[in-house]
């Protein structure tokens, strides 16, 4: 039976991915190392008593060469997000684990089948704009001076509204430390695993949404902050005008791209976007979370408050994924559903801020 590393197993998408190899009749070992606040209490009682688990650091040489042994495949997820200017910190987890995962594969000959690392839609930044005389821009950042005249929309030289684009991987314009400490995983992944015949997927998950989110990581998104405030009976805050596109996606369909890239050999040594191929602004996310919860008296506010740095408009282009037989299958109410099955379970809610 086919050993399975899981990093950050025991984090949102890794814990739901265990499950699913499980399930397929694999062996998993998570190897997790509970960071706080992600983690705050602790390891999570969702965690398959059926894999085993290794509490480390995955920067840790001698335990990630502890934990790669009689592994056969290699989901590496584990990841350091959070909004603070720490910004060492993205590349220590992030990129440094990655090369440390290939160079113990290569300085070990390990027998690995294959390795797929967990990438950002943030990698794309913005993504694609067009232009009115059809040409095609990737804008940067909104100017502050422009963000505070509640000017939200991107412009070109002229003036003139841009529109926005679907998204692919052959446009990366990362636009902070974890996304371009996501992209240096991605180019590690692809050009080491081609270098030294180590198959080797990289994916670009979009705003992944659904139970086992943490309550206390504040990069966990949507789904859960408009989740807790309807919960509790709360308004919730939306930025700039809640017009902003997204592009949320299931955590149950990002597990079958999982799956899919891990048996199909043609997802070898690419980069894949994982994503709903569904365009939702912020404020429609917002309205369904109320009428799940049956709350659609409770209006969220919208001060025309912004952050600096905030993408107007993220849509990944899924079409590369579905011509492997993948396609979403879910909808954003699935994902509140169920994510409000999961609130409704928990004990130690009351005194979250």
């Amino acid at each position: 039976m086919s050993l399975v590393l899981v990093t950050g197993g025991a984090g949102f998408i890794g814990s739901h991915t265990v499950d699913r190899l499980i399930q397929q009749g694999l062996e998993v070992r998570i190897l997790d190392n509970l960071q706080k606040p992600v983690h705050l209490k602790g390891k999570p009682n969702y965690i398959n008593p059926k894999a085993e688990f290794v509490l480390g650091d995955i920067r840790d040489k001698t335990t990630l060469t502890n934990s790669l042994k009689d592994v056969e495949f290699v989901f590496h997820l584990a990841a350091y997000q959070d909004y603070l200017p720490d910004f060492s910190t993205f590349f220590h987890v992030n990129s440094v684990s990655t090369a440390l995962l290939y160079e113990i594969a290569i300085e070990q000959r390990l027998p690995i089948k294959k390795i797929i690392t967990a990438s950002s839609q943030f990698v794309q930044g913005e993504g694609l704009y067009k232009k009115i005389d059809g040409s095609f821009v990737s804008p940067n950042q909104r100017p502050i001076t422009q963000l505070e005249k509640s000017d939200w929309e991107w412009k070109d030289e002229n003036g003139n509204r841009m529109e926005w684009q679907w998204t692919s991987e052959t446009h990366s314009n990362p636009p902070n430390a974890y996304a371009i400490s996501k992209y240096a995983q991605e180019l590690m992944t692809i050009s080491f695993g081609k270098r030294y015949s180590i198959p080797s997927v990289a994916l670009r998950y979009s705003i992944v949404q659904g139970p086992r989110q943490s309550f206390y990581n504040a990069y966990s998104g949507a789904c859960r902050i408009f989740n807790l405030h309807y919960f509790f009976d709360k308004a919730p805050t939306l930025y700039e005008d809640g017009l902003q596109k997204r592009d949320f996606i299931n955590i149950h369909d990002v597990v079958d791209a999982n799956l899919l890239v891990l048996q199909d050999s043609r997802a070898n040594y690419e980069v894949f976007c994982v994503g709903s191929g569904k365009a939702y602004t912020v404020k429609e996310f917002a309205d369904v979370v109320a009428a799940v919860h049956h709350k659609k008296h409770i209006l969220p506010k919208i001060p025309g408050e912004f952050r600096v740095g905030d993408t107007r408009n993220t849509c990944s282009d899924i079409s590369k994924l579905k011509k492997l037989g993948w396609t979403p299958k879910r909808t954003i109410e699935d994902s509140v559903v169920e994510y409000l099955e999961y609130l409704k379970v928990q004990t130690d809610i009351e005194g979250y801020s």
